[in-house]
């Protein structure tokens, strides 16, 4: 296995390629002027990074997952995140792209606003990719930022890096929405398989042994992060997973409670409840009766 490289500065990604730093915190990297070309690694980021692919040159693979990573596609990485970068011998990486530390944003907007920018969470198979005036506002967002940088250091310099920087997100999430548009028929695909996996959850007993459902089995499932998976699921459906999941295990529960002799005790088991008040709880929460008060009103009704 090769070694793991851990990239927690510009400097250090820029000395692995053979580029020039011109800033500690953040810096605008065109891999085409690349001095130095490794072709197997793994990096574990310590930095925030995306980077526009020009060319087919390589792939990406999280764990055993490929990106799906192709020319005009933007990835883009996490602090924490680990990507294993695999290219031909004798090619040279032809990427653009931005790296900046999570320190050059503390005390900013974006700083405050980072963790909603859920594609960098977005792990295999989910690139984002480019209509030709989406890469020519990318790349323009990018010129942005490194004239900034060319610029002599002064009071407004954080702001308008930190600005410029969150200019290019915003428009990186405006384009993963239209591509969940774009791509709606797989995004269908994914709904449908998601609905079938929930039925077979609870009617193939996991409750008993998995416990209740969560979002990233469901995501791990259909080889989606659970982000990714996610946000697909709320742009196909107007609700997040957990309420999807949540509105069926209330369907199953009433069912159970009006359809069975169960006691509560063993419909909260059967369900994936460690404990009974546990259920009682939910259940009152999104019925508005406890499951007790719900069948006396079937009884008596």
């Amino acid at each position: 296995m090769n070694e793991i490289i851990r990239l927690d500065s510009v400097d250090k990604y820029n000395r692995f390629f053979g580029l020039e730093t011109l800033h500690p915190l953040v810096g605008v990297v065109d891999l085409s002027g690349a001095t130095l070309f490794p072709n197997h690694f793994t990096i574990n980021y310590g930095l925030y990074a995306l980077f526009l692919k020009d060319v087919k040159c390589g792939d990406i693979r999280y764990g055993r997952q490929r990106y799906d990573y192709q020319e005009g596609t933007v990835v883009s990485f996490a602090p924490g995140q680990v990507a294993e970068i695999e290219m031909p011998a004798g090619t040279r990486p032809m990427a653009r792209g931005l790296l900046f530390h999570p320190d050059l944003i503390k005390g900013t907007s974006l700083g405050a606003e980072i963790k909603g920018y859920n594609f960098f969470s977005y792990s295999s198979n989910e690139a984002l990719h480019l209509s030709d005036e989406e890469k020519c506002i990318f790349l323009d967002c990018l010129e942005k930022i490194k004239m900034e940088l060319a610029h002599p250091i002064d009071r407004l310099s954080k702001r308008l890096i930190s600005r410029n920087i969150q200019l290019l997100l915003d428009y990186c999430m405006r384009f993963y929405e239209r591509q969940f548009v774009t791509r709606a028929t797989a995004n269908r695909d994914v709904l449908s398989r998601f609905e079938d996996l929930l039925n077979a959850y609870f009617q193939g007993g996991k409750p008993q042994s998995e416990g209740l459902p969560t979002v990233k089995y469901f995501a791990d499932k259909v080889c989606l992060s659970p982000n990714y998976f996610g946000d697909l699921i709320k742009k196909e459906t107007g609700k997040t997973p957990q309420e999807y999941i949540k509105d069926r295990l209330i369907d199953v529960a009433k069912g159970l409670i009006a359809g069975t002799d169960k006691t509560i005790s063993e419909i909260a088991y059967e369900l994936g409840f460690q404990y009974s008040q546990h259920f009682n709880r939910v259940f009152k929460k999104n019925v508005g009766y406890t499951p007790v008060e719900y069948r006396r009103q079937l009884l008596a009704g």
